[in-house]
């Protein structure tokens, strides 16, 4: 196995992994009145909230992680995809730098960083839903097998954010599920990537 291809696809995996467990842990740093049945990773960050830096730091590796399996797919990506995915990755930083008010009223907040990182959450929906489709198309095109991840993924971008408004009691629950939805897709896109350098001519 080329190791120029080996090294980026387990530090996108480490990334990714790490991420994961920095938004699964944050919960537990929370005050009192957080509960990650009704409320958001968003608001594990929130402004004013003690220990918010873990939340945000999982964010952060999220989009880090992201774009470097998108420098790394572009190829098999082609453009439109790229750029979805890509721009999944810049938003998800994004969050990392303007943060949702938190869910205790008492908390002053910022409204303007506040409506931004409500923009900013909405595009990473967006750039995933939209990312996802156009691969599923492509590869719909080219007579591949359709993966059911895919399917998966695409289907999650729908009904899993539909159900947080339907069930907000359940929001954090739903939102969970989307978060591991993607990560699951990127990780098996990374899986592609070194099963692909595993196989090349100049492994």
């Amino acid at each position: 196995m080329s190791t120029d291809r080996t090294y980026p696809g387990l530090g996108i995996a480490v990334c990714l992994f790490a991420s994961a467990v920095a938004l699964a842990v944050a919960p537990v740093f929370m005050p009192e009145g957080y509960s990650w049945f009704s409320h958001t990773t968003s608001e594990s960050a929130a402004q004013g909230v003690p220990a918010a830096w873990i939340a945000r730091l999982g964010f952060l590796l999220f989009g880090i992680g992201v774009l470097w399996v998108t420098v790394q797919r572009r190829d098999a990506w082609k453009r439109w995809a790229t750029v979805f995915h890509a721009g999944f990755g810049i938003f998800m930083i994004a969050t990392t730098v303007f943060s949702t008010r938190s869910w205790d009223p008492t908390v002053a907040y910022n409204p303007i960083e506040d409506a931004i990182h409500s923009v900013t959450a909405t595009l990473v929906g967006f750039c995933f839903a939209f990312g996802v489709l156009l691969l599923l198309l492509r590869r719909r095109q080219e007579r591949r097998n359709v993966r059911w991840v895919d399917v998966v993924a695409l289907g999650a971008t729908v009904i899993l954010p539909t159900a947080m408004m339907l069930l907000p009691h359940l929001a954090g629950v739903f939102q969970r599920l989307m978060f591991f939805v993607a990560y699951v897709w990127y990780l098996r896109e990374d899986y592609l990537f070194l099963a692909h350098s595993n196989h090349s001519p100049n492994s």
